[in-house]
């Protein structure tokens, strides 16, 4: 009996822990230029999402991609983010752009697109690929494709 009793408690504690739940991806928003250094770029913006689970797991961010004025320029980069459990939270997501990759000429033209970028004064920045969630064995990806209008100060 008490073996059925131990077997039981173990047995709700498993069951109550939802884990069967997705988080939920909300935006991807917040990107600005942080830094502007003579080689490099450095971009930031943040991704929110909301956790309805009652563990948390860990989200990657390996598959993203910056693409300024729709010609891949760098990679996204951040250690693995650890979820909370039962709680909204946000990731934060860097990236180095080298300008020797946006100066280059042997991009169909990329230089001068970026020429008309800076008589203009705005540029096109684009997040785009997947953020991989998994806890447990349970993998979710969430796409992402954020595309946002920069105004250019100098």
């Amino acid at each position: 009996m008490k073996k059925t009793f131990y077997f039981l408690i173990l047995f709700l504690l498993i069951y109550s822990c939802s884990v069967n739940k997705q988080p939920v991806f909300i935006k991807v928003d917040d990107l600005k230029v942080t830094r502007f250094a003579a080689d490099t770029i450095h971009l930031k913006a943040n991704a929110f999402f909301e956790n309805p689970n009652d563990v948390g797991g860990k989200i990657a961010t390996d598959d993203l991609l910056i693409l300024v004025n729709d010609i891949e320029v760098a990679q996204v980069f951040s250690e693995d983010f650890k979820v909370p459990a039962r709680n909204q939270f946000t990731v934060p997501l860097t990236a180095k752009v080298p300008t020797k990759k946006l100066l280059d000429t042997n991009k169909n033209g990329i230089l001068g697109g970026l020429i008309n970028s800076f008589i203009s004064k705005k540029v096109n920045i684009r997040i785009k690929g997947k953020l991989e969630y998994v806890v447990f064995g349970f993998k979710k990806e969430f796409l992402v494709d954020k595309t946002e209008e920069l105004k250019i100060k100098f």
